[in-house]
């Protein structure tokens, strides 16, 4: 067996070049290194292509690629992914630091599962001086509106909401609680990896799909376009052949609803799920190890079910000591409320789907209040919210600005529902950590709800008790020096075991 790593330069072409051929200064070098590391894209995601179609092992088709242009492998790449065969391009990768984007481009990354990713974090960053997004306004037929006043009033009001916020701050209200008050025009930055199959999909969903009508998505999804023209020209013909994709589902849900109105639920609620959770997860741990079909499974199961101990024991192993696959054998769907600024929180664990609601169906008058900030200025942060959904109605009505640019005045405090399907594995995985005191509060309240919706269930009862946090499901804490001390109780309530 060999394994070898292709690096995204091809430094044999490199090396060649350098003994070649004299170079003026570095950065003839550094362009030359550059123009080999944009072919080497292509080449990586052509010799995919080839392996499968053509004879040879992979260093030979490797070989033979290497021989080709950038326009022939970039060719080439193109037209195997026109035949429906993206996954080659899963082999190309990227990476891009993105600044000064507002959390309205960082949800979207993180709702629809689109790349990895790494966020400032808002819990341990002033974002004072972050700075704001300011869209050009458009009115509800899509045209610009060239108006000083709207600009003027625009940037005061933000500026406001900034001050008041840093008021919080100097008055001891933590970040994570004051940035309750953030606007969704505050400035984000990312670093975000992607493969280029999902950039392709990504570009498209920016710029011509559900996305498209918000301008800076369209903006950074163009700019996105710009750079893979670079560095993945094949993927350019395919993306420009998309026509643009309307919301048919909605145009016929528009007929039916009749009000926009909505209430935010009191709790996480449990609206659907897989029946005998118990019973599913250890029949299909029987079969996964002796190839039974079910019904043999199943009598094995029976002999076994009432024995607490040893069934403990199995779903201790299979959620803790194994892959947890027999877990991802049963789903649950939640209903979720939270806030804004929590909703990164729960989003970012990719191994859920998460349903993100449409930001500018946001009802402004729905909001969280942070205990810390009740108690010392519950007066000022209600009239912040008050008066936000007072200003962005005033602004509606004298400059008939459309819905798509209103979204800047969502704060992070207002409140949506979402839902969230999980597997077993991934509520297993998400309330080990969520559920552990060092977590944010209303996270840490919002996992604490969705484990007492299974608790309830009379199928589940060894899976319940391997979902919690790790002190409790497995007397291990991993937050060191900054542990709750929680898990020094447990030892020692074990230990007198």
């Amino acid at each position: 067996m060999e394994v070898k790593y292709i690096s995204s330069i091809n430094y044999k072409k490199l090396k060649e070049l350098l003994e070649k051929e004299n170079y003026d200064g570095i950065d003839d070098i550094i362009d030359k290194v550059k123009s080999l590391e944009i072919a080497r894209h292509s080449e990586i995601v052509a010799s995919a292509g080839s392996l499968s179609r053509f004879k040879g092992d992979v260093d030979e088709v490797l070989s033979m690629r290497e021989d080709k242009s950038l326009e022939q492998n970039a060719k080439y790449a193109k037209n195997i992914i026109g035949m429906g065969h993206d996954s080659i391009s899963d082999h190309d990768y990227l990476v891009f630091a993105i600044k000064d984007v507002t959390p309205i481009i960082e949800q979207i990354i993180i709702g629809e599962r689109y790349a990895s990713f790494t966020i400032k974090s808002r819990r341990e960053v002033d974002f004072s001086k972050a700075g704001y997004y300011v869209p050009k306004f458009r009115d509800s037929k899509g045209n610009y509106i060239e108006d000083d006043v709207l600009y003027l009033e625009y940037k005061d009001y933000m500026d406001n909401l900034f001050n008041k916020y840093g008021y919080l701050v100097e008055n001891g209200i933590p970040l994570e609680d004051a940035r309750f008050i953030l606007p969704y025009s505050f400035y984000s930055n990312i670093i975000m990896g992607v493969d280029v199959h999902t950039l392709k999909d990504m570009i498209i969903k920016y710029t011509k799909g559900e996305y498209s009508n918000i301008s800076e998505a369209y903006d950074f999804g163009m700019k996105l376009k710009d750079i893979a023209r670079e560095y993945a020209p094949y993927i350019i013909d395919i993306i420009d052949k998309e026509e643009k994709r309307e919301d048919k589902v909605k145009n016929i849900l528009d007929d039916v609803v009749t009000s926009m109105d909505y209430e935010i639920i009191d709790r996480p609620r449990l609206i659907n799920r897989t029946k005998d959770v118990d019973k599913t997860i250890v029949v299909s741990a029987i079969m996964r190890r002796y190839q039974f079909d079910y019904d043999k499974a199943l009598r094995y199961y029976d002999k076994i079910k009432d024995n607490d101990e040893l069934m403990l024991d199995i779903m201790r192993l299979l959620a803790f000591n194994g892959d947890g696959k027999e877990l991802k054998s049963v789903m649950f769907d939640f209903q979720v409320p939270t806030s804004l600024a929590v909703l990164t929180h729960l989003t970012r664990h990719r191994t859920q789907e998460i349903l993100v609601p449409n930001f500018k169906n946001i009802d402004l008058r729905q909001y969280k209040v942070p205990a810390s900030i009740e108690r010392k200025f519950s007066e000022e942060y209600h009239n912040i919210y008050r008066n936000n959904y007072l200003f962005v109605n005033m602004l509606k009505e004298k400059f008939n600005i459309c819905d798509d640019d209103l979204i800047y005045f969502n704060l992070a405090g207002n409140m949506v529902n979402v839902g969230i399907l999980a597997d077993g594995y991934s509520l297993c995985h998400i309330l080990g950590l969520r559920e552990c005191n060092k977590t944010q509060w209303e996270t840490r309240e919002i996992a604490h709800n969705i484990h007492n919706e299974i608790r309830l269930l009379d199928d589940a009862k060894y899976f319940n008790r391997v979902l919690g946090p790790s002190c409790e499901t497995r007397c291990i804490c991993k937050e060191g020096k900054e542990s709750c001390g929680k898990i020094n109780g447990l030892v020692k309530k074990l230990e007198k075991k």
